[in-house]
C-alpha cells in the first residue's frame, strides 16, 4: 500500500485538531468541577516572550488550513485572530475542521511536484509540496498544538500523552 500526499496531510491535520478540541473539552470540565476560571488557561503562556493560549490555537488553525490549502493549490480561508474565549476558540477549531473536510483527495494528490512559495518577513521559502509538508507545515502545526497542550496541562487540566495522541479516538 502506498500513501499519498493527501493521506499524510489532511487526515493528520483533522485527527490532531479533533484531539485538540477534546483536550479543551477536558480542560473545561476540569475547570467546572474544580472551580477554576477558564482565564487561567486563556491567559497562560510558557514565558513572557511566547504567545498565550488563544494565539497558539490561532496559529495551529492557520498552520492546518494554510498547509492544506497550499497542498491543494487553493487560497486558505481568512479567519481574523479575534477569538479569546473557550467557546470562540472551539468554534475556530470547528471552522478549520470544516475547511479541511472540504479539501478533496484529487486537489492534493498529483501535486507532489507543485512548487510552494511561502513569503516570510525578509525572505521567501520555496519548497516542493512534500518538503513543505514534512519540513515546515507539519512541524509548525505540531509546535502550536503541543504548546497548547502544555499550557493546558501546566495549568491543571488532567491531560496525558494519550489525550494528545488519541484524545478524540473512540476507545
Amino acid at each position: 500500500m502506498s500513501l499519498s500526499l493527501y493521506d499524510i496531510s489532511i487526515p493528520v491535520y483533522l485527527n490532531t485538531l479533533r484531539n485538540l478540541a477534546a483536550m479543551m473539552e477536558k480542560a473545561e470540565a476540569h475547570a467546572a468541577d474544580n472551580g477554576v476560571v477558564l482565564t487561567a488557561f486563556t491567559e497562560a503562556r510558557l514565558t513572557d516572550d511566547m504567545h498565550p493560549f488563544p494565539r497558539q490555537i490561532h496559529m495551529a488553525s492557520d498552520a492546518a488550513k494554510g498547509g492544506a490549502a497550499r497542498l491543494a493549490g487553493i487560497e486558505p480561508p481568512s479567519f481574523p485572530d479575534v477569538e479569546t474565549t473557550f467557546p470562540e476558540l472551539k468554534e475556530r477549531i470547528a471552522k478549520t475542521i470544516a475547511f479541511l473536510e472540504s479539501i478533496k483527495r484529487e486537489q492534493v494528490d498529483g501535486g507532489e511536484n507543485r512548487t510552494i512559495e511561502l513569503p516570510l518577513p525578509g525572505r521567501t521559502m520555496t519548497f516542493t509540496a512534500p518538503d513543505f509538508l514534512f519540513r515546515f507545515s507539519l512541524p509548525n502545526f505540531y509546535f502550536h498544538v503541543v504548546t497548547a497542550y502544555g499550557l493546558l496541562r501546566a495549568n491543571g487540566a488532567p491531560l496525558g500523552k494519550m489525550d494528545y495522541l488519541a484524545g478524540a479516538q473512540p476507545v
